[in-house]
């Protein structure tokens, strides 16, 4: 059986039309790997492909949960072997593609059964944060100086949720991962040949800031209204609503900037979340890696074409 070709890459690099272009070449079909595409309603601010970019491609694991539902890495991994297995089983070829770091390890390297989501853990860390997200930073450093490398402390789902594992185990994300990779018994993973893909620094940050733009153009402060109002209707907390934009549209709704400074805001926070993935991505193994600055979707999705074509 051929390996399972997956595209990963930094947010805004052009992961989405790549997989679409590449699965009409070799009778692929798509599997979301993306943190934020899961849920249902944010189609606009976490760049969900549309209809019309999917075109005749099926995708799979593309806005499906409802915003109010956590979901673990382990869990998720799993969704994807099994979509996976059954896309290969219909006689197509499934396509990974998405940006989520942790998802992936989870493929590669499996996750601890120890490490499943505790929510009430989670809901105190969380209000934690809110009061003061340095605490929380010097905390993880502490625990584990290793994985606190790799997390911003704005970035309030990656810190909380190291937390969250060393407080549900009592082990470091670090040395979960380290006993995972030299556990005897080795949990199911799949069979992948990675693609990264990068960009030149200049050409990426100005590609984010043109999509923010269109995304608010396109509807994006609206969805977060309909998001609001859902919250309040249902007296349901939405996680989700925690990303990238969404926040900051709040502010923007509640008259603190205006849409000048949102969009730069938008931008400045993608990069820097694009810039840790790309250091994410640097400890996992990867089997060919595509610059893209100067090459088209159509192009690149060619080239793996022919090398997918020779492989067993």
């Amino acid at each position: 059986m051929k390996k399972i070709l997956t595209i990963i890459g930094p947010t805004g690099i052009g992961k989405t039309t790549l997989s679409i272009e590449l699965a009409k070449l070799i009778n692929g079909q798509v599997v979301g790997l993306d943190s934020r595409q899961i849920y249902k309603g944010m189609s606009i601010g976490t760049a969900q492909p549309t209809e019309s970019e999917m075109g005749s491609v099926k995708h799979h694991l593309i806005g499906f949960r409802e915003p109010w539902e956590s979901i673990s890495a382990g869990e998720y991994s799993e969704m994807v072997m099994i979509t996976s297995k059954n896309i290969t089983k219909s006689g197509f070829n499934p396509i990974i593609s998405g940006g989520a770091g942790l998802y992936y390890r989870a493929l590669t390297k499996g996750i601890f059964d120890k490490s499943a989501t505790n929510i009430d853990v989670r809901s105190k860390l969380e209000n934690e944060y809110d009061l003061n997200p340095i605490i929380m930073y010097e905390k993880l450093k502490k625990i584990d100086p290793q994985y606190v490398k790799i997390v911003h402390i704005n970035n309030k789902k990656r810190l909380v949720r190291a937390l969250e594992i060393y407080q549900t185990t009592g082990i470091s994300p670090s040395k979960h991962f380290e006993n995972q990779k030299n556990k005897k018994i080795k949990p199911e993973k799949l069979s992948l040949f990675t693609i990264y893909l990068c960009l030149e620094r200049e050409t990426h940050r100005k590609r984010i800031r043109s999509r923010a733009l269109e995304m608010l153009d396109n509807g994006w402060i609206e969805e977060t209204k309909s998001l609001i109002k859902m919250r309040e209707e249902n007296s349901r907390a939405l996680p989700a609503l925690n990303s990238i934009g969404y926040e900051q549209i709040i502010n923007f709704l509640n008259r603190e900037i205006n849409k000048e400074t949102l969009l730069e805001i938008i931008t400045n926070k993608t990069w820097q979340y694009a810039r840790k993935q790309i250091n994410w991505f640097k400890n996992e193994d990867i089997d060919l890696t595509i610059n893209v600055t100067n090459l088209g979707s159509l192009s690149a999705a060619n080239c793996i074409s022919d090398l997918y074509s020779e492989m067993k």
